[in-house]
C-alpha cells in the first residue's frame, strides 16, 4: 500500500508540474523525498541540477482528518499571500490527494542560523536584525491575517480557546511528559491551578491570526529575508500567544533581555496598526508564554519518547528550565503546586545531562 501512494503521489506530482509549465520550463527533473520535522506529512524537493524548482507536501494517508489539514494548508496559505505575508507561493493543487506545489525556500531556518552565528559580536546585531524583521512581520500577519480569515478553512479549532489549554497545553505536558516521560504520579491539586490558568488566559480576546507554532524552525531564511511556513495549524486567537512562542523558543533560548526588547519592538510595531494597552499586553503574554510553554515541554516528549524523533530530546531540558524562569515570577506565585512540579522536573534533567 505504501508503494501504491507513493507511486501514485508520484504522478500527481508530475502531472502538477505539467500543469504549472514548470515540466517545461526544466526538464529532467528530479524528485527527491525530503524529511519534516515533527510532522508525519510527506515532503519533496523538486530540482534540476543545482537549481531548486519547488516543493511538495502531501498527508501521511488521505483519510478525512488529513485531507482538511491539506487544504487549510493551501487556504490559509492563499488567504496570507493575499494580505502581503511571506509565506510560499503555490502553484498546484491536487483535491483529491491533498497534495500542495509549493515556493522552495531553502534549507536555512532561523534555529540553524542563530545557533550557528551566537557568540560573534558582528554577527549577533545580523542576529538582532532578523528578529527585528521577524517581530514586526509577526504584528503585521496577526493583524492583516485576521481580516478576511474563513473559520471554515481550519481543519481543527477556529479559535484557540479554553478547551485547547486544559486539552493540548497543560493537558499535554501532564500526561505526555510527567506521566509519561517521567513516570510519575499527577499531583494533588495540579488540575485545580491548570484551571484556574485556564480561566484567567480564556478571558484575553482570541480575534487575531494566530499561527499557533510561530518559532524559529518554521521560519525560514531566504536572502536574510524571513519567511514563515507551517501555517496549516492557523486560526483566531490572542495577540500575545505567537509572540511567546518566538521569544520563549527553546532552540535558540534567547536572552532574558533580548526577548524584553524584542518584546517592545513587537509593541511599538503592533502601535503601528491597532490601539495597544502596554501594560495589560504585558500581564497577557505571561499567562500565554506558561499556556505555550506547557505545550512545548509535553510535545517534546511526546516526539522524543512516543514518536521516537530523538532530535526533539535535547531541547525538554530547556524547556522546562523556560518554564521554570516563568513561574518565579511573582505574578504566579499563587501556583505552588505547579511550582513545585517544574522545579522537581527541572531537578530531573539537570541531574540527567549531569549523568549523560
Amino acid at each position: 500500500m505504501n508503494d501504491e501512494n507513493e507511486n501514485r503521489n508520484m504522478i500527481v506530482i508530475q502531472n502538477l508540474l505539467r500543469e504549472s509549465g514548470r515540466m517545461a520550463e526544466a526538464p529532467n527533473l528530479t524528485i527527491t523525498s525530503i524529511r519534516g520535522d515533527g510532522s508525519s506529512r510527506k515532503f519533496w524537493r523538486i530540482g534540476q541540477g543545482d537549481k531548486r524548482i519547488c516543493l511538495a507536501v502531501a498527508p501521511p494517508v488521505a483519510d478525512k482528518l488529513n485531507l482538511a489539514e491539506a487544504k487549510a494548508a493551501k487556504f490559509i496559505g492563499l488567504h496570507l499571500l493575499n494580505q502581503g505575508v511571506r509565506v510560499p507561493e503555490q502553484y498546484g493543487w491536487d483535491e483529491e490527494s491533498g497534495l500542495l506545489l509549493f515556493e522552495d525556500f531553502g534549507d536555512r531556518k532561523l534555529h540553524e542560523y542563530v545557533v550557528g552565528e551566537q557568540g560573534d559580536e558582528h554577527l549577533t546585531e545580523n542576529i538582532r536584525s532578523i528578529y527585528s524583521q521577524v517581530v514586526k512581520n509577526l504584528a503585521m500577519m496577526q493583524v492583516n491575517g485576521a481580516k478576511g480569515f474563513d473559520a471554515a478553512w481550519c481543519w481543527d479549532t477556529p479559535r484557540y480557546d479554553k478547551s485547547i489549554m486544559l486539552e493540548r497545553e497543560s493537558g499535554y505536558f501532564l500526561q505526555a511528559f510527567w506521566q509519561d516521560y517521567l513516570g510519575r504520579k499527577e499531583p494533588s491539586g495540579l488540575q485545580e491551578e491548570f484551571a484556574y490558568l485556564a480561566e484567567k488566559a480564556a478571558l484575553i480576546p482570541a480575534d487575531s491570526f494566530l499561527h499557533r507554532d510561530f518559532q524559529s524552525r518554521n521560519i525560514m531564511l531566504q536572502h536574510r529575508e524571513p519567511c514563515i511556513i507551517d501555517f496549516q495549524g492557523g486560526r483566531l486567537g490572542p495577540l500575545a500567544y505567537d509572540l511567546a512562542s518566538l521569544l520563549i523558543d527553546p532552540y535558540v533560548a534567547l536572552q532574558a533581555e533580548f526577548q524584553k526588547e524584542l518584546l517592545e519592538e513587537y509593541l511599538d510595531a503592533l502601535e503601528g496598526l491597532i490601539v495597544v494597552d502596554r501594560n495589560r499586553f504585558v500581564e497577557e503574554y505571561l499567562l500565554l508564554a506558561l499556556q505555550r510553554n506547557l505545550q512545548i515541554v509535553g510535545a517534546f516528549a511526546f516526539l522524543s519518547k512516543q514518536r521516537r524523533k530523538i532530535f526533539f530530546a535535547q531541547f525538554i531540558g530547556p524547556a522546562v528550565n523556560s518554564l521554570n524562569t516563568l513561574l518565579e515570577s511573582e505574578f504566579f506565585s499563587t501556583l505552588t503546586i505547579l511550582r513545585k512540579t517544574v522545579s522537581s522536573a527541572l531537578a530531573y534533567c539537570c541531574a540527567k545531562k549531569n549523568s549523560d
